[in-house]
């Protein structure tokens, strides 16, 4: 790893201790087996949840727009998810500090799980705002899909952090892709089951969920999380665990590090979100718009492994800034050939290839800027701010694409790269004696 992004005398699990470098700890071949043990399981936890959540999440703007005899209320189903993950992030990173990740894990999916029995409860009776609330529920299990690849870094090395990180986040890409093409096998399962219309596919939700709880439940043993924090050099005595906010507010290298995770997001999401609009409204078939927001896809996924060997062997910082560029070159074409249908897709392809070198390395870099005992916390800040920077800029594109179109959309965005291009500037090349 290069140094520039790690502190001296990082102990196995990656902190230095307040004040001075920390006793080096060599692992040995049941380490490495341990960790590969936990990649293996997150993976299959991620395809699961990936499941779960893309034979649902389509459906519920068909569902939302149903019942509630509107389609301006289809948007509401992303909504409800996205509001869901980000109450979500700080619960569940709080119950990875008391009781682990297995637990942390388990039961996140477990309340994806119930928000799709609530979701076709809803259906059944035709509530509405109950349906709002099973989405919101089903939110929780994109909460865990981020905390998963944090998971991954707990008792990684830190020459192999963002490659276990990185793995872990390309597994999504499986559930991602499997997952849409259950809605029509989930409505014959439907049929037979008696469900309404339109509910068959959150019936293999409400299963995948279930088995992805089950498998972080048995399998993540012994948890990663608790491991790391037990390994600590004996003779040293561990503070007390810091809330994510007190984290950021004295911890530099933190903020800078949620920072650059939130803003790649919301960058990637105010443009890809209104790409569909643009299309359609230029005379795009489906199809065509299909396929170009599916490379996206496959950009933000297909070459995170790549990625995370880069921010291990390259620097977490320039394979920020490679991410930053890819994302400034996305949208100057964007707003320099928003007519061009071949254009814009070839936008959203670096659009999605900015966002995951960005949010890999972004993330091994949140997972590494604090103490063992205080990751979680300070993951979970970064999640939450992830979701509402993604939020946020979701529903800010909207409006700034009536005012001033695609194009404009394009070059407004790139204010939020100039401004992680310039923190990362700024960032210190030394290596870090003090992580607090």
């Amino acid at each position: 790893m290069n140094t520039e992004d790690r502190p001296e005398g990082t102990r196995l699990d990656g902190a230095a201790a307040p004040g001075k470098a920390a006793t080096p700890v060599q692992p040995g071949p049941e380490d490495h087996r341990l960790q590969r043990r936990v990649v293996s399981v997150l993976v299959g936890g991620q395809i699961l949840g990936g499941i779960g959540m893309g034979a649902t999440l389509s459906l519920g703007s068909l569902l939302a727009a149903q019942l509630s005899g509107s389609n301006a209320w289809s948007g509401m189903a992303a909504t409800m998810s996205t509001l869901g993950a980000a109450l979500a992030a700080v619960p569940l990173a709080r119950l990875a500090q008391a009781r682990g990740r297995r637990v942390s894990l388990s039961t996140g999916a477990l309340i994806a799980g119930t928000g799709a029995v609530v979701a076709i409860a809803s259906t059944a009776l035709g509530i509405f705002p109950l349906l709002l609330l099973g989405l919101m529920l089903l939110g929780s299990g994109s909460a865990v899909n981020l905390q998963a690849r944090f998971a991954a870094t707990d008792l990684a090395l830190p020459g192999s952090r963002g490659r276990d990180l990185s793995i872990v986040v390309w597994s999504t890409t499986i559930g991602a892709v499997l997952g849409p093409n259950l809605f029509g096998p989930g409505e014959a399962v439907g049929a037979v089951l008696g469900l309404p219309p339109l509910t068959g596919a959150f019936a293999f939700s409400v299963a995948a969920q279930l088995a992805a709880a089950v498998v972080y439940g048995t399998a993540l043993r012994p948890d990663p999380l608790l491991t790391a924090m037990a390994a600590r050099v004996p003779d040293l005595e561990a503070p007390q665990p810091k809330s994510g906010l007190r984290i950021l507010r004295s911890n530099p290298r933190a903020r800078y590090a949620v920072a650059a995770v939130a803003l790649s997001h919301a960058t990637m999401v105010a443009l890809m979100s209104m790409t569909p609009v643009h299309l359609r409204d230029h005379g795009a078939s489906l199809t065509v718009v299909g396929l170009t927001i599916s490379l996206h896809i496959a950009g933000m996924y297909a070459l995170s492994p790549v990625f995370g060997w880069m921010a291990d062997k390259a620097g977490r910082l320039r394979t920020i800034l490679l991410g930053q560029a890819m994302l400034l070159s996305s949208l100057v074409l964007a707003g320099l050939a928003a007519e061009s249908g071949t254009a814009v897709t070839a936008s959203l392809i670096l659009l999605g290839l900015g966002w995951s070198a960005s949010v890999v390395a972004g993330s091994a870099l949140v997972a590494e800027s604090a103490h063992v005992q205080d990751r979680p916390a300070i993951q979970g800040v970064s999640d939450l701010s992830m979701n509402a920077a993604g939020a946020t800029g979701g529903a800010l594109a909207g409006p700034v694409l009536a005012a001033v179109g695609y194009s404009g959309l394009g070059f407004l965005s790139i204010a939020l790269v100039v401004t992680v291009i310039i923190w990362t500037a700024l960032q210190p090349r030394r290596p870090l004696q003090d992580l607090d």
